[in-house]
């Protein structure tokens, strides 16, 4: 869920925190029969099915105990560094990636160094390289180099949902090209159908303003916008192209203005609905989107004319420095990359990293996988647009919901976007 259910990259209360408080734990007194874990995934989603399987399993090969604790995304999110420095740490947690996150915490010495077991249980020979960069961090936190601190075993990116059947309706097909695209954001507004359903109030609509950027962008871009090579032009085509078209968007009707106030809930319920024809957004939505949308048939297609897209690997599995039994969680993520349990994964609308494809039997699940790995292969995960800096989730959000309003001017939104980045990024490299 990722700026995502899985991806949010803003952890300001984190950085306020973890410098305070590395140093001060005097580590956990636990039963070694029982392995504490953590996730946020509901039980009954296309990951938390996997991952209970992946529990039975667990206890019934090692005849350890499974103690689970259900946490939200945001107390995970808030209260990470906190908790990892005591003596409550789970042995093994699911975690969000990036620099601001995985990698602020691993820089803090908050996680342990997994290279060991991962080279052991052979998990790197599982992973894409491409899907390897959100699990290793350097010493600066910054991802995509230096020891592993995590394992992921799905992947996520940001498609577009459609109505077929709304489509079906119009005599209207799945673009091939950008200019067919907005061709088909007009016929719907222009019959008084607002075409894309948006929320502004967290993470969808930056994910829109990046792929937009990123339909103009190259590899150097991301590189430079997310690992920090070189300095982003704040005001050059990329990001100017973004904030202009999302005031035509607005302007034109192909997104609300009131999507400032909507989360992201309201917009995948909007799109579940009926009520909005298209939703740009995660792979992480096509569970409930199976399982939810069932007044009308539906499909995806990949956002026309862009090589690079929003997306990475999924949230990954992280090891605190200060769990108790390392080795029993060492165990419970090899269990969770089997095949069995990817192919559980796949099979209930999320993007297994490791599954061998004859055991993918949905249609639909198997069409994103089959899409998800065209990107994979062309090199076009490009993480997302609030990664760079432990604040710039909260600075994004706020800052896009006054270009939809027009309290800000794209040339505004984009400098203040750029100083907010150029600060963050200055704390962590100097």
């Amino acid at each position: 869920m990722g700026i995502t259910k899985r991806g949010i990259g803003a952890v300001a209360a984190l950085a306020a925190t973890a410098a305070l408080l590395t140093g001060c734990s005097t580590g956990p007194e636990s039963d070694p029969n029982t392995l504490k874990l953590w996730h946020f995934e509901g039980t009954d989603s296309d990951v938390g099915i996997a991952w209970n399987k992946a529990i039975e399993i667990f206890e019934e090969e090692t005849g350890a105990t499974v103690e689970y604790e259900d946490k939200s995304f945001e107390q995970i999110r808030s209260t990470a560094s906190q908790v990892l420095n005591s003596n409550e740490a789970p042995d093994v947690m699911e975690s969000p990636k990036g620099n601001a996150t995985a990698g602020l915490l691993a820089s803090q010495g908050l996680l342990a160094d997994i290279t060991d077991a991962v080279e052991e249980y052979g998990w790197d020979d599982l992973l894409a390289p491409s899907l390897q960069t959100t699990a290793k961090y350097s010493d600066e936190g910054i991802m995509g180099s230096g020891p592993w601190y995590g394992v992921p075993n799905y992947g996520e990116y940001v498609t577009v949902y459609y109505n077929k059947t709304a489509f079906d309706e119009k005599g209207l097909t799945e673009p091939t090209t950008y200019a067919e695209f907005e061709e088909i954001l007009d016929t719907f507004a222009k019959d008084g159908t607002t075409p894309l359903a948006q929320a502004g109030a967290e993470y969808p609509l930056g994910q829109l303003f990046y792929q937009l950027a990123l339909s103009k962008a190259d590899r150097q871009f991301v590189n430079d916008y997310q690992l920090y090579e070189n300095p982003v032009d704040w005001q050059g085509p990329e990001l100017t192209y973004a904030a202009d078209k999302i005031v035509e968007y607005v302007d034109n009707g192909w997104i609300s203005k009131d999507s400032t106030g909507l989360k992201a809930e309201d917009m995948g319920v909007g799109f579940m609905s009926g009520e909005y024809p298209m939703m740009v957004s995660g792979s992480w939505w096509a569970g409930r989107v199976i399982n939810e949308a069932t007044s009308f048939e539906w499909d995806t297609f990949a956002f026309p004319e862009s090589q690079l897209v929003p997306g990475s690997s999924g949230n990954i599995w992280v090891v605190p420095e200060n769990a108790a039994n390392k080795d029993l969680a060492y165990e419970f993520i090899d269990i969770t990359m089997r095949p069995e349990i990817q192919a559980l994964i796949g099979n209930n609308g999320s993007i297994p990293v490791a599954a061998d494809p004859a055991d993918i039997t949905d249609e639909k699940s198997a069409a994103l996988i089959t899409e998800f790995n065209e990107v994979v292969e062309q090199d076009g995960l490009a993480f997302y647009p609030d990664w760079p800096t432990p604040n710039f989730y909260d600075q994004l959000v706020g800052a896009l919901q006054e270009l939809v309003n027009g309290t800000l001017t794209p040339e505004q939104t984009l400098e203040q976007l750029g100083t907010d980045y150029e600060d963050g990024v200055a704390d962590i490299i100097g």
